[in-house]
């Protein structure tokens, strides 16, 4: 998990989604990963500007591995990233910096929302009702040359603004450095903010970004945890990192694999000498967190799932009623009881897989990862050598109709060496996820030409599926020595496959081949 919300890693989850569903993914900035795309950084940046001369872009650059705050700057011009520093042995991410955030206070802040990962077959996320507000120290200007290295002003890191003359640690959620997101939700609805629409918007981000993640989890997780093991195995708390726009509209700024549980401040007594404080703000929603994820994971302990699937929210009493009064929609973290006499009431709230239905047809990805740990072969490996590459080519037909097994060794190799300038990690040689992804969209796009992308890339899924459940059934009828019943194609509309169970086949019925109905193909 720390490997896959690096920056970087998580960049490129996002762009494949991206690239696949544009309008459903466009709550990340748009990025650029240096130094492998600095020329890219530069040629787009300079198109952008001559489409739109008004446009006057800041970036912010993010080194890959940095945390709290570490190593990240402002710049206004892309010839201005540090290229003489350590760029080669610390890559970093490049977006488009958002000048126009939601100020409280005139000042500028950000949330830290909670998210439970609790498994990933099924799919289990549960979002905290509560959260925190970190805030800037300095009344908040858009981004001038003069003062683009104000990082108290531009940059809500709790661990840099600390460090400042005016933050304020506050015994109240309403007010201080660092707040509660309810009290935040509270003061937009007293001005008449539709806090459902924010909340509704939220949920949405989180879902998707967790989907842009799982594909490369499940790879890792399979290589790691004995197959075949009841139920899930593992799960994590991850701290998402979320900017609300002035028109209110959440941005992702970051996902934290081992977000900070501290629930006390240091207090300087006297020089070099430190008192721990305790955060009335912090414990009031990091402990709520923290109990309930053990309430959840407890394998030993028998608990109600109806009444854990209804959360209320964790807040103090004047934010309270607000919350229970604005905070249902379509996506909507609503009021329930204690499942539990004598113990507080739910703050993690189930989203997946409550709201599966909206969400299950962006996880094409995840299918695609589905096909590449199928042939992985090795157990414990997480890349594709060029073997499995062959028999994934041959098991589903890719390598008929002009594309040969020679082309498909050819492909193989370029990917690869694509990746590999990419500087990604290589102690274990062979095609990771990514690059097999990147293949495969390859393949879509040269044989299904007419529509989009996401269209392609399913439509290519659909077949693989397919014939691999085509040559799973032929495989399971000779283990068994005789031929078994199958499902057969029966239509084909709007370059999508509809597989039906025949109603009435008989055991020696003729087998109905797979079409491709396309008028381009045969």
């Amino acid at each position: 998990m720390t490997e896959m919300v690096r920056k970087i890693t998580l960049s490129r989850a996002v762009r494949i989604m991206q690239d696949l569903f544009p309008e459903e993914y466009n709550f990340y900035p748009r990025s650029w990963i240096l130094p492998e795309e600095f020329t890219n950084f530069l040629t787009e940046v300079r198109l952008m500007r001559d489409n739109n001369p008004t446009w006057k872009p800041t970036f912010i650059v993010k080194p890959d591995g940095g945390c709290q705050g570490d190593g990240i700057y402002l710049i206004k011009e892309p010839s201005e990233v540090r290229l003489m520093g350590n760029l080669q042995s610390r890559p970093a991410v490049v977006q488009e910096y958002i000048s126009k955030p939601l100020l409280i206070d005139k000042l500028k802040f950000d949330i830290r929302l909670y998210v439970l990962l609790k498994s990933l077959e099924p799919l289990e996320v549960y979002i905290a009702k509560d959260g925190l507000s970190r805030f800037c120290t300095e009344p908040y200007q858009e981004p001038t040359l003069k003062n683009l290295h104000q990082v108290f002003m531009h940059l809500t890191n709790y661990s840099l603004n600390i460090h400042s003359g005016n933050f304020v640690h506050s015994d109240s959620s309403n007010t201080g450095s660092k707040r509660t997101f309810s009290s935040i939700l509270c003061r937009l609805s007293s001005k008449g903010v539709d806090i459902k629409k924010v909340w509704s918007d939220i949920i949405s981000l989180v879902i998707k970004t967790v989907i842009a993640m799982i594909p490369e989890l499940k790879v890792y997780y399979q290589s790691d945890i004995p197959a075949g093991k009841p139920g899930p195995s593992c799960f994590q708390i991850l701290g998402f990192d979320i900017l609300l726009m002035k028109n209110l509209k959440p941005v992702l700024l970051e996902v934290n694999a081992n977000p900070s549980m501290r629930i006390e401040h240091e207090k300087e007594l006297s020089p070099g000498i430190f008192e721990s404080v305790p955060s009335p703000v912090d414990e009031e929603v990091k402990v709520a967190v923290i109990r309930d994820t053990l309430r959840l994971v407890d394998p030993h302990k028998k608990r109600k799932e109806d009444k854990l699937s209804k959360p209320v929210a964790l807040a103090s009493q004047e934010n309270k009623d607000c919350l229970e009064e604005g905070s249902k929609d379509k996506l909507e973290m609503e009021p329930s009881t204690a499942p539990e006499n004598n113990l507080p009431t739910v703050c993690l709230k189930q989203v997946f897989p409550k709201y599966s239905k909206q969400f299950n047809y962006l996880r094409l990805v995840d299918r695609i990862a589905g096909l590449f740990i199928r042939f992985l072969g090795v157990k414990g490996t997480t890349r594709l050598g060029p073997t499995g590459f062959r028999t994934f080519i041959r098991n589903c037909k890719i390598s008929s109709n002009g594309f040969s097994m020679a082309a498909a060794d050819i492909l193989y190799i370029d990917i690869n060496r694509k990746w590999n300038g990419f500087g990604v990690d290589q102690r274990e040689s062979g095609m990771g996820l990514q690059a097999f992804v990147d293949a495969f969209f390859f393949l879509a796009q040269r044989r299904y030409k007419s529509v989009s992308l996401h269209q392609q890339v399913e439509l290519l899924t659909d077949f693989c599926e397919f014939n691999l459940a085509e040559l799973d059934e032929k495989r399971m009828a000779c283990s068994r020595g005789g031929p078994e019943r199958r499902p057969a194609l029966v239509t084909c509309q709007q370059d999508r496959l509809h597989l039906r169970p025949a109603s009435h086949t008989s055991l020696n019925h003729r087998p109905v081949k797979f079409v491709d109905c396309r008028s381009s193909r045969p």
